[in-house]
């Protein structure tokens, strides 16, 4: 089947492993293994678009990214909100071609990042949407990118079933 051209604008790859695979042999402990989700527009999308693709793909695979995890479905909106909110300001201050954010999971927390921004992330009187992401994440950052613009992370707390 090819692919039809829109569908080929926006990529994605998978680290994603079933529930067994992340246990050690005695079943006892989770390794340190994190499943993680990557994702890239192209410079033809206008913000907007960005968005909306990036919602839909994540909102597509969260559910098994969480895998069994408590309280996956409020995780999962909160995780939503913030990568809707960092691709809007990414999208709108782009510094690459491109537009990449990888999503991953510990199973403590769920990092977003979403790059390149060409300026330091605005203060949320500028960008009122940064308001929810303050709200939703523990914490949240920037790091110098490839491609000389700033990545944007934030980390969303995902309770363990055990907490």
């Amino acid at each position: 089947m090819v692919a039809h051209p829109t569908e080929q604008e926006f990529t994605w790859a998978s680290s994603l492993r079933p529930p067994a695979a992340r246990r050690s042999p005695a079943g006892s402990q989770v390794l340190s293994a994190e499943n993680s989700l990557e994702f890239r527009t192209g410079p033809e999308r206008q913000p907007t678009e960005a968005m909306r693709r990036s919602r839909r793909f994540a909102a597509m695979v969260l559910p098994a990214l969480l895998g069994e995890m408590s309280e996956a479905a409020a995780v999962a909106e909160s995780v939503l909100g913030v990568l809707t909110e960092l691709v809007d300001v990414t999208a709108r201050h782009r510094a690459s071609v491109d537009l990449a954010g990888r999503i991953s999971c510990d199973g403590v927390h769920v990092l977003l990042a979403v790059g390149e921004m060409d300026r330091p992330l605005p203060d949320p009187e500028v960008e009122p949407g940064l308001y929810l992401v303050h709200r939703l994440v523990d914490d949240i950052g920037q790091y110098r990118g490839d491609e000389a613009g700033y990545v944007t992370w934030a980390s969303v707390p995902a309770p363990s079933k055990t907490q």
